[in-house]
């Protein structure tokens, strides 16, 4: 794919706008579209910078989209996947939720946190949201058929609603079910809130990336 071909680019930051930045890598400066809050966060000019990136390849487009975290990258990439939803919108989206909200509008199927968002309006909220779960529902299926999938966290779990719930909205963010049970199992999740659960295990994952 061709969209994979570039994972990531380090180098100087050179310029910041608030829909792109350019980074500077052995005498190539890279214009890499953002959103606002990623652009805000990613550092001052002059400074060795590291931001994961996708590439858009069309006929008459090729375009650099960069992210600070492999969650923001994870959700973009997932945002592309349902119909009506283009690059802006991703974006636009991004700049507004950050990937564990989005995750539990997802799971929640909670339409009011898309829906307020500049361009995005409650039928294609909506649709984010029922075409994610569709996708999750398939791959929970595929992965039903098989039980030795089911790690020994999830059996041991499986009763528990808010854990499940969690454990799904980390599915919906890419990773695989052994990799969120091996984030989840240290976390005491008792006496968190779901969006808490979420938020330590994309803590966990990072790290072990």
């Amino acid at each position: 794919m061709q969209e994979k071909m570039i994972a990531y680019i380090k180098g100087n930051l050179e310029i910041k706008t608030k829909q792109y930045i350019v980074i500077e890598v052995a005498g190539i400066g890279y214009k890499i579209f953002m959103s606002e809050s990623a652009i805000q966060k990613v550092g001052e000019i002059g400074q060795t910078v590291k931001i994961h990136t996708y590439m858009k390849v069309r006929e008459d487009d090729v375009s650099l989209y960069g992210f600070i975290t492999n969650e923001e990258l994870r959700m973009f990439e997932l945002l592309l996947g349902v119909s009506g939803i283009g690059a802006k919108s991703a974006l636009t989206i991004l700049s507004n939720v950050t990937p564990s909200s989005f995750a539990l509008a997802v799971i929640t199927s909670d339409v009011n946190i898309l829906k307020k968002l500049s361009g995005i309006g409650p039928k294609t909220a909506q649709r984010v949201i029922l075409e994610l779960k569709d996708k999750l529902k398939k791959e929970q299926e595929l992965i039903g058929k098989d039980k030795k999938e089911q790690t020994t966290f999830e059996q041991g779990m499986a009763d528990d609603e808010k854990i499940a719930e969690a454990i799904s909205a980390l599915q919906v963010l890419g990773y695989t079910r052994k990799e969120i049970a091996d984030a989840l199992a240290n976390v005491n999740m008792a006496s968190l809130t779901l969006e808490e659960i979420i938020k330590q295990g994309l803590g966990n994952l990072a790290k072990s990336l």
